[in-house]
């Protein structure tokens, strides 16, 4: 990598080449010569690859699809890690059943066809996988875990109250949430490791209450009316329950996807509250970029919801203060099918992948100011951190996987289904012009990403963490 601006996270940025050899980094230097194959960044930034924390391959579409059409996404937006979330239940797999037989057979599904590596983040959804959990640290790699708050009271539309039939599982209420807390703090204990649980925090008995008092105005069919459903305080109150929990059973804990002021102001209080707490906190690209009253339709049904302008502005705010620690996709490929004109059956969630760093630059950099360091530890230093990749992955130091990717900051494009490469039929955030962008993505030494294209064939390999 030659004549190019290095992307140091912590440090800032360096002029300087950058020689990879057998996928890691063996230089940085000056002048560097005797390469086999040479990319000339003049006038581009070189990121660390982006780790994409928070994904969700297979939830609606068979694993092995979305392993091939959604990773490839990915490396549009500069990432080289995914970190997909699965779980049993409805959705995925379909089935339930202990993590040692469904792991291999989801390892087995994405291996061979995923462009970016790869690792997962599991689900206990029963007793017996909570069991589970030091062997799947020990033997397996999985070193992160989640709750789904919500889960307790409606199934993934909020069209159903039926919660054990789509759980497949026993109880799913505080008391799980402890005992997985209790087993997660057990293993970092244990292993010297940060093991953590994430958490998605929204507060089901409240979502009862506002969904009625929705549905019983009329039931209009909007992205405001389904914000209006699951409001800010649903997750500013589960917060409030996770943390205690967390505290009570010292277990190290991510808050997920905060989508409002408020629920940023919840996070920030429990960390002032309890300074003894490893609670580290995400947004996501859509919460901070989109609201519901500049969309019209259903094809941006996520969970939390999409707020308001005012949201998304306090949750830039908390990412230029520091009070957030990473950015995601929260990638899951759903269909113009899947979503279709009435609110509630309607399936959540969309892709995004494929903006990572793109709209890093265009909103952060760009916009507000935010430094080019502060972005790659946003993407990607801060998430490789979280989840036992550092320094591997987001590092770019000498040693560590040669994963980067190479960006022209002024090069701007409209957003296109197409130009992000993903198997989704419709975007949320197509139309918007943004402001930096990769033209190429290296994973491990090899040039994956080149001028809009990939380039060979998938080389992605599962990550223990």
């Amino acid at each position: 990598m030659k004549n190019g601006t290095l992307v140091l996270p912590y440090v800032g940025e360096v002029r300087a080449d950058l020689a990879a050899k057998d996928g890691r980094i063996v230089a940085i230097g000056e002048d560097l010569t005797d390469a086999d194959e040479v990319l000339d960044a003049t006038g581009k930034l070189v990121f660390p690859g982006g780790v994409d924390a928070h994904y969700h391959l297979g939830i609606y579409r068979p694993l092995e699809i979305d392993a091939t059409e959604e990773t490839r996404s990915s490396l549009v937006g500069g990432a080289t890690t995914v970190l997909s979330y699965f779980r049993t239940g409805q959705h995925y797999l379909n089935k339930t059943g202990a993590y040692e037989d469904i792991l291999p057979e989801v390892l087995q599904a994405v291996s061979g066809r995923s462009w970016t590596d790869f690792g997962f983040h599991l689900a206990p959804m029963d007793t017996r996988q909570v069991g589970e959990v030091p062997a799947l640290v020990d033997r397996h790699g999985i070193s992160s875990f989640k709750y789904y708050m919500f889960y307790k009271g409606f199934n993934l539309s909020a069209d159903s109250r039926d919660a054990k039939a789509f759980t497949m599982s026993d109880e799913y209420d505080l008391g799980h949430l402890y005992q997985i807390m209790e087993a997660v703090s057990a293993a970092a204990r244990d292993t010297g490791r940060r093991v953590s649980l994430s958490l998605h925090c929204e507060q089901a008995e409240l979502m009862r209450l506002f969904i009625e008092r929705v549905r019983a105005a009329g039931d209009p069919q909007t992205l405001k009316a389904y914000s209006d459903a699951r409001p800010p305080l649903t997750e500013r109150v589960a917060i409030g329950e996770a943390t205690t929990l967390a505290a009570a059973t010292a277990c190290p804990i991510n808050l997920l996807h905060l989508s409002s002021g408020e629920a940023l102001a919840a996070a920030t209080e429990a960390r002032l509250a309890r300074p003894d707490l490893d609670l580290r906190t995400e947004v996501t690209l859509h919460h901070l970029c989109l609201n519901y009253d500049e969309l019209s339709g259903l094809g941006a049904k996520v969970n939390p919801p999409i707020r308001s302008a005012l949201d998304t502005e306090a949750l830039w705010a908390g990412v230029l203060s520091g009070k957030v620690d990473w950015v995601a996709s929260d990638h899951a490929c759903c269909l113009e099918e899947h979503k279709g004109d009435e609110l509630w059956p309607a399936l959540p969630g969309f892709g995004g992948t494929g903006l990572l760093y793109p709209v890093l630059l265009s909103e952060g950099m760009h916009k507000r100011g935010l430094a080019p360091h502060r972005v790659a530890e946003l993407v990607s230093a801060n998430p490789a951190r979280a989840y036992g990749l550092w320094p591997r992955k987001g590092s770019l130091l000498v040693g560590q996987d040669a994963d980067l990717t190479v960006v022209d900051p002024d090069l701007e494009q409209e957003v296109t289904t197409d130009l992000l490469l993903s198997g989704q039929d419709h975007c949320p955030f197509a139309g918007r012009k943004v402001r930096g962008w990769p033209v190429a993505t290296v994973l491990r030494g090899r040039v994956a990403f080149r001028d809009g294209a990939v380039v060979g064939e998938p080389g992605g390999t599962f990550l223990p963490r």
